[in-house]
């Protein structure tokens, strides 16, 4: 198993302890969780705080295993304090996402790192377009196929209102490692231009399916 960076146990210690706390104490995971209308009445703090609650083990698990796998890749090409913008940065826009296509629900409420984990790996991708996925951990496939496929599944998650996920969070979140990799690292545009488009695909798509009125906010 790969030494971990001290900045990836920084983040995957604060995701554990939150989430333990949130576990055992009801009234702080709700006092912390993301709710659209208790942000909308001022409780910032909540598109933050709810990136560090999960809502059981595996739900955590999950998470902070992909974190751990693809943490590295960033960190070593761009450094810990740009690894640390881009988690930050893509669990922001993932809940400000999910605040804007559900600002008119107020009882809306959603937890989890997925939106910045996507935003990780999303990232790792652009840095590192020949990087493999094992699915399900025996599978082979080129880890920017998993994440085209992912991102337009979570279109199809956000039209239909699939499952208790937050689709419009894994989607922001992608949108900020995506944005925030091409911002800090803009020789990626040049060297990994076919993949930069790629990458790129699913957003045009949501733009298309938003302004067609398929997908409502």
């Amino acid at each position: 198993m790969q030494d971990i960076e001290w900045v990836t146990l920084i983040t995957i210690g604060l995701n554990v302890l939150i989430s333990l706390k949130g576990f055992k104490d009801n009234s702080f995971f709700n006092r912390y969780k993301f709710n659209v209308g208790d942000v909308q009445r001022g409780e910032k703090i909540r598109i933050l705080s709810a990136g560090f609650l999960h809502v059981d083990l595996t739900h955590l698990l999950v998470n902070m295993l992909t974190l751990y796998f693809f943490a590295d890749v960033i960190i070593y090409q761009m450094g810990n304090l740009q690894f640390a913008a881009i988690y930050l940065g893509s669990l922001i826009l993932g809940n400000l996402f999910s605040l804007y296509f559900h600002k008119d629900e107020p009882h809306y409420t959603a937890v989890g790192a997925s939106g910045a984990v996507m935003g990780i790996l999303y990232a790792a991708i652009l840095l590192n377009p020949d990087m493999m996925l094992g699915l399900y951990f025996i599978i082979p496939i080129p880890a920017y196929v998993f994440g085209i496929g992912y991102l337009l599944y979570s279109i199809y998650g956000m039209k239909k209102h699939i499952g208790n996920i937050g689709h419009d969070a894994h989607f922001g979140g992608a949108m900020g490692g995506y944005f925030i990799t091409l911002l800090l690292e803009p020789w990626v545009l040049e060297r990994h231009l076919l993949m930069t488009v790629l990458l790129a695909i699913p957003l045009v798509v949501l733009f298309i399916v938003y302004k067609s009125n398929l997908i409502r906010s």
